[in-house]
């Protein structure tokens, strides 16, 4: 493995959200590509599954506010932020290093343009989603992965690791 940080095993990418998605990286295999969780007892299991030796894993955690482009119901706001803590929470307490991500960081660190060059957001998503599958072709890229996998291209970078696809 390639990276500055030797000490890393896993890797996660986080997209946090009921819609979004988590991908995964584990030095010398390849890359996987899961939905958010239903339930915080399922995202809590699946946590643990993918982080069998916690401290050799680091998350890179999209880190978004309440406002995503529209109003929104301060109820949609606090239950987005109560998953968003619930999933820094389950991290932190497995002794995972965590490194929040601006989506600007990693859109441009990855030569993506911005939304607002695109006429609509489903169009925005068309071109994250198409994006994925050009780096990922090996894996079914979904709307609720896409952002994962292409946060986890940021992380990989960041870190100097080539994931072998």
């Amino acid at each position: 493995m390639n990276t500055s940080i030797p000490d890393i095993d896993t890797i996660l990418a986080i997209d946090p959200g009921s819609s979004g998605g988590i991908a995964v990286y584990n030095s010398g295999s390849s890359v996987r590509a899961l939905s958010m969780r239903d339930t915080e007892g399922d995202t809590l299991y699946l946590l643990r599954e993918l982080t069998p030796n916690p401290t050799r894993c680091m998350a890179f955690i999209e880190s978004v506010g309440g406002y995503v482009g529209k109003a929104q119901p301060a109820s949609s706001a606090f239950k987005f932020g109560r998953g968003f803590g619930f999933l820094l929470g389950v991290l932190q307490e497995r002794g995972v290093r965590v490194e929040l991500v601006l989506p600007r960081a990693w859109q441009k660190r990855l030569s993506l343009g911005t939304a607002s060059a695109c006429a609509s957001k489903s169009e925005w998503k068309a071109k994250l989603r198409a994006e994925a599958q050009r780096r990922y072709p090996g894996i079914k890229v979904t709307l609720a992965v896409a952002d994962a996998l292409l946060i986890l291209d940021h992380g990989l970078a960041a870190l100097r690791i080539t994931s072998g696809l």
